[in-house]
């Protein structure tokens, strides 16, 4: 069993699900404008419509009732709220995720808010976007408006999803929004976001909330061989994707001097920014990684999509011997408790503690048969092993706290369209009609089961 207490939450993310992309004042979002570019997104498909939670959340939410969660992790749109970015607020938007909230607590359930989920409004990033320091300073502006209104009722505040993926795939690689391939140069917005989640932090406990995080993604970086060439590639990989992106939170320093010495501004300064103190961590995982020096002839695999483009020090390769999900990741539940036991050693009474903010796998799901089923047996193999991991490390001695399940809903999953589903929930995208599958009744009763025992 799991500790009396453990949290049980679902998670989404805005353009994912909301729709309504010109409706109640909102304004546009690099994820507007990059699904307009032919061929980027499987299938041409965007975000227009998704599932259209703006207008359906009252029916959302009743689903999530029936789940008997104990938390929902939903992001905010900033161009919801600030249709550019800054200047005067849409109340249209804002009464939006107000009427949400409401109707979570009314059904027992503790909003757990993301501020920033990758939407970044689109004269923020004409502006420079996160390559422009007062970026940062704008999503602090924004957060206290949002901790103002909501701060009352909302349980968890997470400024920052999963920045290591918004720089990688969006301004290193070009593959998601908002779609720049600047190679190393992409380490500036991976600074000024990790500046923004600080000011941010300020701003949240300046307006009276209190329980902050960030939803982070990390997973254990091994070396493709025992060679030199590989160990060191897969050290460069591992500073660069896992504690690029946690040490300046929780040490207040850089994994390493190179990385701080390609920054711009007051480094030293910004550190101590970012570094304020949290109250958790929050761990998005997927797949661990298999790193090879770039000399390697193994094709990309692992956490990216995507070749490397030449030059980089480091090179996935595939990780053999697992069962895969329908996106083609490795389901590796020992990864989990591996990279929590990896962040206890690392940072030791230094480390808060911590959520699975994020944990979930792509099946191609059959639609719902004759009799409204829908059989998917293998995520309920992929939660139930991924929570077995979990509870291992709270054994090992890790202070885990609760575990939040990528998704509810099918939706829009970025780059790859609707072709990838994640929900415990099958969504009909022509008809928007909602079907709770055979993984979603399965971690209701683990859910009812858990507090019947407690």
């Amino acid at each position: 069993m799991f500790p009396q207490g453990f949290l049980w939450g679902v998670a989404t993310a805005a353009y994912q699900i909301e729709g309504a992309v010109d409706e109640g004042g909102r304004g546009r979002s690099i994820w507007d404008e990059y699904c307009e570019r032919p061929g980027v997104i499987v299938g041409g498909e965007t975000g227009v419509v998704a599932i259209d939670h703006y207008h359906r959340y009252r029916e959302d939410v009743g689903l999530m009732r029936e789940l008997g969660v104990d938390a929902y992790r939903l992001s905010v749109s900033w161009s919801r709220v600030q249709p550019t970015g800054s200047g005067p607020v849409n109340e249209e938007g804002l009464d939006f995720y107000d009427r949400l909230v409401d109707e979570l607590v009314a059904a027992g359930i503790d909003p757990a808010v993301t501020l920033f989920h990758w939407d970044l409004p689109v004269e923020l990033q004409e502006a420079g976007g996160w390559l422009n320091r007062e970026t940062s300073y704008r999503l602090a502006e924004y957060a206290d408006i949002v901790g103002r209104r909501l701060g009352d009722r909302v349980r968890m505040w997470m400024p920052l999803n999963e920045p290591v993926v918004h720089t990688l795939y969006g301004h290193a690689l070009g593959v998601h929004a908002p779609g720049q391939e600047l190679g190393f140069g992409a380490l500036q917005a991976a600074h000024h976001q990790l500046l923004g989640h600080g000011l941010s932090v300020q701003a949240l406990r300046a307006a009276g909330c209190d329980n902050i995080g960030i939803a982070s993604n990390h997973a254990p970086v091994h070396a493709a061989s025992e060679s030199e060439a590989d160990v060191a590639a897969a050290e460069i990989y591992d500073h660069i994707v896992n504690w690029t992106f946690a040490d300046p939170i929780l040490r207040g320093s850089y994994p390493a001097e190179e990385l701080a010495a390609v920054l711009q501004g007051p480094v030293a300064e910004d550190l101590e920014v970012i570094s304020q103190p949290i109250d958790w961590f929050g761990i998005n995982y997927y797949e661990p990684t298999l790193i090879a020096a770039p000399t390697s002839d193994e094709g990309s695999s692992g956490v990216l999509e995507v070749d490397l483009p030449p030059g980089m020090p480091f090179q996935p390769v595939a990780l053999e011997g697992y069962e895969r999900t329908d996106f083609g990741w490795p389901i590796v539940p020992a990864g989990l408790r591996e990279i929590l036991g990896i962040f206890a050693d690392r940072y030791g009474d230094a480390l808060p503690p911590i959520y699975i903010t994020e944990s979930g796998a792509s099946f191609h799901d059959d639609d719902p048969d004759e009799n409204g089923r829908v059989d998917d047996r293998r995520r309920i193999d992929y939660h139930r092993e991924h929570l077995h991991a979990v509870r291992e490390a709270i054994e090992d001695g890790v202070d885990v706290r609760g575990y939040f399940a990528w998704s509810i809903f099918d939706n829009f999953e970025w780059a790859a369209g609707y072709k990838e589903r994640f929900g415990l929930v099958h969504v009909d995208y022509e008809t928007l009609v909602r079907t709770p599958k055979d993984s979603y009744f399965w971690y209701r009763d683990l859910i009812a089961g858990h507090a019947s025992a407690n």
